[in-house]
């Protein structure tokens, strides 16, 4: 099959590999814990993973201060020195869960990381996934972070990053789910945005989180101002957009925007989120039915979730991906453990 061939273009494996699947294959792949599909040899894969400040939840692993202390630091060289180390734990980790047939959650290469919000107000109870207040410190450390993390493979990347949340996201908490965060252009494009297009521009990070609440009356992940003008007119972006987990159901459950499961998958879908992390993007099959999304804008959603995974060599074969050849050994090995401390003591303040 044309799409396992390593030494063909990257769209036309992409376009084969489409071109190969029904419309329910197409969707079942736009789902976080996306099914296998056997006669393609596709095997599941669940993309939701996290290495804030090391892997999470999937065993041992070294474990580095939480983002704002490292971000205390005042130092993008280190910080990317870490996320390097990150990544290699982060691979070594799959291909070991790999060969023991674990393909459960916690387990893939593409991580929901950095968390690049900016943290205004400290009753807000996710401000320690950030680095802070200031939108240029955020920025540089964002994209050594996702630098770190993808490495510089020309053909490979080590793991996938993921800039979250997108956009204006950081409280109040408990209406997270049904807040409409309005903000100024002013505000927009000098505090809460600049971080965001540091990574897409600069780091090119792979994948964009975006955020449970509405922004200015558009729900975050079905929002064609920061989904299509601002993501992929202005700044280029030629990554995948997922969900926040629960949100485009969240857009008619608690925004009320739309009113059924089937419009709330089509108006996301249409305006740019690719993956769901959540349970509403199977209704895309009954939306097609009711005129709501044609296959064709599924396809392109597909196509940009299938470069991801052909970015990170999933469909090449393990001894042409220099990264799938790192040693499980290095997982929380003494010099990891040591480069944390380092991490640890220059976080101080």
């Amino acid at each position: 099959m044309l799409f396992r061939k390593p030494d063909v273009a990257l769209e036309e494996r992409i376009s084969d590999l489409i071109s190969r699947m029904t419309l329910e294959e197409k969707i079942s792949q736009m789902v976080y814990n996306s099914r296998a599909i056997p006669h393609l040899g596709i095997e599941e894969y669940n993309w939701w993973n996290e290495c804030l400040h090391g892997v999470g939840r999937a065993g041992i692993a070294t474990v580095f201060p939480q983002a704002i202390g490292m971000a205390a630091a005042f130092n993008a060289e280190l910080l990317e020195e870490v996320a390097s180390v990150i990544a290699d734990e982060a691979r070594a980790k799959h291909h070991e869960a790999a060969r023991h047939g674990d393909r459960e959650i916690y387990k893939g290469l593409t991580y929901w990381t950095p968390t690049i919000n900016i943290f205004r107000d400290p009753r807000w109870g996710r401000g320690q996934e950030t680095y802070g207040e200031d939108p240029h410190l955020t920025s540089e450390l964002g994209k050594a972070f996702v630098k770190g993390l993808q490495g510089d493979d020309p053909q490979h990347m080590k793991i996938a990053a993921c800039a979250k949340h997108f956009a204006v996201h950081s409280g109040p908490e408990g209406l997270r789910h049904s807040f409409d965060a309005t903000s100024n252009p002013k505000d927009l494009y000098e505090t809460y945005l600049p971080a965001f297009r540091a990574l897409v521009t600069e780091a090119k990070v792979e994948s964009v989180m975006g955020a449970y609440n509405r922004t200015n009356g558009e729900p975050c992940c079905a929002s064609p101002t920061l989904l299509q003008k601002i993501l992929r007119e202005y700044w280029e972006f030629d990554g995948h957009v997922v969900s926040d987990c629960g949100a485009i159901h969240d857009i008619h459950a608690n925004h009320k925007v739309t009113e059924t499961p089937e419009e709330s998958a089509a108006l996301a879908v249409n305006n740019g989120c690719d993956l769901n992390c959540g349970r509403v993007y199977p209704a895309l099959a009954d939306a097609v039915d009711q005129g709501l999304i044609s296959e064709e804008t599924i396809d392109k959603a597909l196509s940009r979730l299938l470069q991801t995974k052909f970015r990170l060599g999933m469909f090449d074969p393990a001894e042409s991906v220099p990264h799938a050849q790192i040693p499980y050994e290095v997982v929380a090995s003494e010099k990891h453990r040591s480069l944390a401390k380092k991490m640890a003591q220059e976080s101080m303040v």
